[in-house]
């Protein structure tokens, strides 16, 4: 039998990977896990927790109009937002801390560094230049956003840049109509800026229950978000005072930021999948069995860049059925099919 490294390197150290590296080793695998950002992944480092924060401060002006009504008087209340800023960071960073300790507490080796595949076994260490070798390897690189590629869509922000500006803009166009454009689209609102969301479909939240889509709209149009519906982008230009968005109808909206919210794609290019024939669609996606093992034999993957549910609880779920799986003798297959959602 041939000798490796490790029994297990995982690439991409975010919810899925961390969670079946961790399990891997407590069933007594030598693991490693290359990342080559932060350790905790979309959901901990530009996802779900910072978004939640922003949530919360967002509400928080509601919260003092509502106290007047109790009696309270509240004066010179005024909102900042590089204090905001600064204080998701800390909390960003503590827990980006508890991720590493969780990982060393479990003797999974933390490699800062992009991976690279070279072989069904090889993973080149990009940073390092060196080579390891592994017996199983587990793709966990989760998604990264879609950008629509009109004229001037380098402009425009992400999700990813969102939590990173300098300043709060004055205006602000979001495209898009999935839970991710929309909450953003109350954020921005909510911190006082003047917001649109333009969206290609009929109504926002494709896939939700009607009356929530229509009830939830007209809510956020008298919360004073301009909802355009059923028009695209045909050019982002940089103006004197920030940005003009040109749309299909002729319309010209005068903002100073645009953050595109339509989707996300599996993050699989420049791994090297082609060097060990791993079969990907053509949008990224890589193809997986219900046990998450790719075409070739001893390659996994797990999370957002299989495509399956684009959710963290799922891409823990299908870490930990994969190390169960592979290093403690009892496949498990995750059940997709009933997952809840909540708006």
């Amino acid at each position: 039998m041939a000798d490796y490294d490790y029994d297990l390197f995982t690439i991409g150290a975010g919810s899925g990977g961390v969670r079946a590296s961790r399990m891997a080793a407590s069933h007594g695998a030598k693991v490693a896990v290359a990342e080559e950002y932060r350790v905790g992944g979309t959901c901990v480092i530009r996802g779900c927790v910072p978004k939640k924060l922003f949530v919360y401060a967002s509400h928080v002006l509601e919260d003092i109009e509502d106290a007047e009504g109790f009696g309270w008087t509240v004066e010179g209340a005024k909102f900042d937002w590089k204090t905001l800023i600064a204080n998701k960071d800390k909390e960003i960073d503590r827990l980006n801390g508890i991720y590493i300790r969780n990982l060393a507490g479990s003797d999974v080796e933390i490699i800062e560094d992009r991976a690279v595949i070279k072989d069904k076994h090889t993973i080149h260490l990009v940073n390092q230049n060196r080579d390891v070798t592994a017996k199983v390897i587990l793709i966990a690189t989760g998604a990264t956003p879609n950008i629509h590629e009109v004229p001037g869509h380098e402009l425009a922000i992400t999700s990813n840049e969102a939590f990173h500006l300098d300043e709060l803009p004055k205006r602000v166009v979001v495209a898009g109509g999935g839970y991710i454009s929309v909450e953003f689209a109350g954020i921005f609102n909510g911190l006082g800026s003047d917001t649109t969301l333009v969206y290609r479909g009929d109504e926002i939240l494709r896939g939700f229950d009607n009356d929530l889509r229509t009830h939830l709209h007209a809510e956020m149009a008298k919360k004073g978000v301009d909802i355009r519906t059923g028009v695209v982008f045909e050019r982002i230009d940089k103006t004197d005072d920030g940005l003009a968005v040109t749309l299909n109808d002729g319309s010209v909206i005068n903002t100073d930021a645009v953050m595109f919210a339509i989707g996300r794609n599996p993050n699989s290019k420049g791994l090297g999948l082609e060097n060990a024939g791993v079969e990907v669609e053509p949008n990224g996606t890589i193809k997986v069995d219900a046990y998450s093992k790719t075409n070739v034999d001893n390659i996994y993957a797990v999370g957002d860049v299989t495509n399956r549910a684009n959710l963290t609880p799922v891409a823990i779920r299908e870490g930990a059925a994969f190390a169960e799986t592979v290093f403690n003798n009892n496949p498990v297959a995750v059940d997709h099919s009933c997952i809840p959602t909540a708006v």
